[in-house]
């Protein structure tokens, strides 16, 4: 029975650390439908903005996660006016190749940059790496992580039901037409939301480098965790991410104990069976992974 609380508690964690690395994606596809494929690359940005912040400046990235945030914020409304502004309306096909090519082209440009080497910190004291809670052991680093997500994912909901800009956003949407005819601009919205989605995606990237290795391609693992829990959860729900990301983190966390060669596989499999019998997963809304904008 200790094993099997281990196990969940272990699960839960990580489930909210992949909740955390997909909020972005499912933001930015719930207002704009867009599906980014260059969101593996941004939260591979955000994991070398926060080994590089502690190298060069000794900031610890829990701490640093904020101006992570901020950069990537800006980041995100460069990535929207620069390029996706131009791809907004027009056919699925051109946002894919146009994401999936930045996504390409920023990897290479880490690599390039940074070589290939695997690179992580040490934010942890010597013998406080772990930490014993009712006699469950749990990593330090996936527990801070995990309070990150939730603070960050119970602000994003407040952000979103609380002030008339995330109404605004919730009404882009729902209904870009009626939301139109409210007076709101459909390109304001966009502009923020990829920039709200991107800095999200530096944070949480700057929150894992302390337990994950940053290097050019870490993106294509954690890209494919993210479509996963957003799929599961719901394509456009913030509250189907989460539990989108504890579902996944505890399935991979049960498997990964009976079979660790199939820990990973099992994001395939759920991917596979989620797209054929629930393309729009457990709390989104039907039609959904159809819509475009017109």
């Amino acid at each position: 029975m200790h094993d099997f609380f281990q196990l969940i508690v272990s699960g839960v964690l990580l489930g909210g650390v992949y909740a955390l690395c997909a909020l972005g994606l499912n933001l930015i596809f719930g207002v704009a439908k867009v599906v980014n494929f260059a969101h593996g690359e941004f939260l591979m940005l955000g994991m070398y903005a926060g080994y590089w912040l502690m190298r060069g400046t000794g900031i610890n990235p829990y701490f640093g996660a904020p101006l992570v945030g901020a950069a990537f914020f800006v980041l995100g409304l460069l990535f929207y006016w620069c390029l996706m502004r131009f791809t907004i309306y027009k056919p699925e096909m051109t946002q894919v190749f146009a994401t999936l090519g930045l996504g390409i082209a920023l990897q290479n440009l880490a690599l390039l940059l940074w070589g290939g080497d695997y690179r992580t910190v040490q934010v942890m004291p010597a013998g406080a790496e772990s930490v014993e809670l009712l006699g469950i052991t749990v990593s330090a680093n996936r527990l801070v992580a995990f309070c990150f997500a939730i603070a960050i994912l119970a602000a994003v909901v407040l952000f979103m039901r609380a002030t008339f800009l995330g109404r605004a956003i919730e009404a882009i949407s729902q209904d870009i037409s009626a939301a139109r005819l409210m007076g709101i601009d459909p390109g304001r919205i966009f502009l923020i939301t990829f920039g709200l989605g991107i800095g999200l995606t530096g944070v949480a990237g700057a929150v894992l480098v302390p337990s994950f290795y940053a290097f050019p391609s870490v993106g294509t693992f954690f890209v494919l965790v993210a479509f996963v829990v957003v799929v599961l959860g719901g394509l456009a729900s913030v509250p189907g991410t989460v539990i989108g990301g504890l579902v996944l983190g505890v399935v991979e966390s049960i498997t990964g104990f009976f079979s660790p060669d199939l820990k990973e596989a099992t994001h395939f499999v759920l991917l596979i069976l989620l797209l054929a019998l629930r393309p729009h997963g457990l709390f989104g809304v039907k039609g959904a992974e159809k819509e475009a904008l017109r």
